[in-house]
């Protein structure tokens, strides 16, 4: 998320309310993970409206409110921050569910993460994470600060230990708003036990405007997204932990961060074919990790350069492939070429990076008016995507075959009766067993629990 508003911008190229739709195999975002969904179905049929008038459903659906903004922490901590968004869902014991939830508080965040001794690492932060334990029937047996002064915490990812990498999206210096210590960084926080992990940034794994992350399993490679919409764009990268994949606490061992260079290929927006394909794609040592002086998407990486993109934003694994989203790319903005959203496979063992899927004007009003910003695999197979703009706010599902039907509709207003406006959703996520999809809408922050008959 950031305060430009995706719709603003696209509006710009003169495309908005077009809808978008997609072109590529999009069974290739599927590769190693769960079945499809049963032949001939696609969705769960039309929504139906909330007598509440706080999320819409499809029929046979449910919701449960978890937690609001501004009620009382159940920990007796404080009030529950402001602006929900990235989240992720780790098992607990006995069958319990612990859910880590971001707060993507700037300075002018309306209620805070509060600052609690040991957990906080700047307390003129106003962002960082709380956390909900929940039983196997979505009770809420906790609900607690788990890291704080932290500032604009967007996205991140769990790890294969069950904690959660939560990712800053700013840069900010110290003296800089307010701040006493520099931001940029990401922190691993532990649910269960936030004070097992306190308030460490994982500073070699870089200082920059973060958004996602994605773990190999298998090797314990970490990749990061960089969310830059403003010219020069962001990076892709990765770390090579010095203790990889070694659990709790292992990552502020240290390791290397490199960004990726594509061989001719300085933007990759320039690439508008489905399917192009580059093989020997380099992986460069970064400079300085902690821009010390130099933004890292500014610092020199030789005659060669490197390979920039608009928006980087959602990064997942799958099988034996990370894919990372680039939700936009503006020509006015400085791009090479105009999208409205791409998402790339990269195969670690080839060394090979391909575009699979480009998002784009079409007159079909059913589909996704955004492109990609937080997803989610469902359990049954696909994608379930939210809508990030302004007007109606969805969480949108995507098929194997390539259809999109609606999954939730925010109704809580923000805006005037007539003039109505609506949160947009983030940190869509499935419990471990899969029964039950967590999602936030981010003002105001509100974070649900929706069971019914997946498949």
């Amino acid at each position: 998320m950031t305060d430009a508003s995706r719709r603003q911008l696209l509006a710009r190229t003169g495309a908005l309310g077009a809808g978008i739709a997609f072109t590529g195999t999009v069974s290739a975002l599927f590769e190693g993970t769960a079945a499809a969904q049963p032949s001939g179905r696609s969705g769960y049929g039309p929504l139906v409206p909330d007598p509440a008038g706080l999320l819409d459903l499809p029929a046979g659906f449910r919701y449960k409110v978890l937690s609001r903004e501004g009620d009382q922490l159940r920990s007796g901590e404080g009030i529950v921050p402001s602006n929900h968004d990235g989240m992720a869902a780790l098992p607990g014991r006995r069958g319990r569910t612990y859910l880590v939830r971001n707060h993507e508080n700037r300075v002018t965040a309306k209620h805070r993460v509060p600052a609690i001794a040991g957990i906080t690492y700047d307390p003129n932060g106003l962002g960082g994470c709380t956390a909900l334990e929940l039983d196997g029937r979505n009770n809420v047996l906790s609900e607690r600060v788990a890291i704080a002064g932290t500032a604009v915490n967007c996205a991140g990812g769990p790890t294969p230990w069950h904690t959660w990498l939560t990712c800053e999206e700013t840069e900010d210096t110290a003296g800089t708003n307010g701040y006493t210590k520099d931001h940029g960084f990401i922190f691993e926080t532990d649910p269960a036990d936030p004070r097992r992990t306190g308030a460490v940034p994982l500073t070699a794994m870089g200082r920059f405007a973060h958004e996602a992350i994605a773990i190999d399993p298998d090797h314990g490679t970490v990749y990061e997204t960089e969310d830059a919409f403003i010219k020069p764009f962001g990076l892709f990268y990765r770390f090579h932990p010095n203790k990889p994949l070694g659990g709790v606490g292992s990552l502020r061992a240290g390791g290397a961060l490199e960004a990726m260079r594509v061989p001719g290929v300085p933007d990759l927006s320039a690439v508008q074919e489905t399917g192009t394909r580059f093989e020997g794609v380099e992986w460069v040592p970064v400079p300085d990790p902690l821009a010390r002086q130099t933004p890292i998407r500014l610092q020199d990486f030789g005659p060669k350069g490197i390979t920039h993109a608009q928006k980087l934003e959602g990064c997942y694994w799958g099988g034996s492939c990370v894919y990372f989203v680039s939700s936009f790319a503006i020509s006015k903005d400085g791009a090479a070429a105009d999208h409205f959203g791409q998402v790339w496979k990269y195969e670690p063992r080839k060394r090979r990076l391909t575009l699979v899927v480009v998002f784009g004007p079409s007159t079909d009003v059913q589909l996704p008016g955004e492109s990609p910003d937080n997803i989610t695999l469902a359990p049954g197979g696909g994608l379930m995507v939210c809508e990030d703009g302004e007007g109606a706010q969805h969480v949108f599902g995507l098929d194997r075959k390539g259809k999109v039907y609606p999954m939730a509709r925010g109704r809580q207003n923000i805006g005037t009766a007539e003039e109505p406006a609506w949160g947009e959703f983030a940190g869509v996520t499935f419990a471990p067993d899969g029964r039950t999809m967590f999602v936030n809408c981010y003002t105001p922050g509100t974070t649900f629990a929706v069971t019914g008959p997946w498949c």
